[in-house]
């Protein structure tokens, strides 16, 4: 499965605290690509580090045009951290994640399938909702069961 990387922070110590599209938040040991790739030794001195950028698409995260990391690595060596926005997740996040359409969940919302207040919230004009929502509602992303 593709785990699409929403937004990357540097962290003090080589480490990246990645925000993945499903809302789960994971921290990256970056010293084991330095232990690994001589490439990477650039990082560890300086301020290239700190650079840090989600790649376009969200396949991963680059610092520049020689550096970057793939989302499977940083999904599959990091480890996930609790945050007070787990589980948390845009409508366009969900609609991708599960084949849906914005719109549906909107009238999800409507309907009390979704439960406004408690599923979901609406921030501005942007929708946010609970992973565990889409689940009960919804079961398995799309792409989960593709991969399965």
């Amino acid at each position: 499965m593709f785990h699409k990387v929403k937004e990357v922070f540097a962290m003090h110590d080589m480490r990246l605290s990645v925000y993945f599209a499903d809302g789960t938040t994971k921290i990256y040991d970056a010293r084991r690509l330095v232990d690994r790739f001589p490439q990477f030794k650039v990082l560890e001195n300086g301020p290239l580090f700190e650079d840090v950028q989600v790649d376009e698409g969200g396949y991963g995260v680059i610092w520049n045009d020689e550096l970057d990391v793939s989302c499977d690595e940083l999904w599959e060596h990091g480890m996930e951290t609790a945050t007070s926005f787990d589980g948390l997740m845009s409508f366009a996040d969900a609609s991708e994640l599960w084949g849906l359409s914005e719109s549906t969940l909107r009238k999800a919302v409507s309907y009390g399938k979704i439960k406004p207040g408690i599923d979901a919230r609406k921030y501005g004009k942007q929708w946010i909702v609970a992973r565990d929502a889409m689940y009960r509602e919804y079961g398995e992303p799309k792409e989960m069961v593709a991969a399965g």
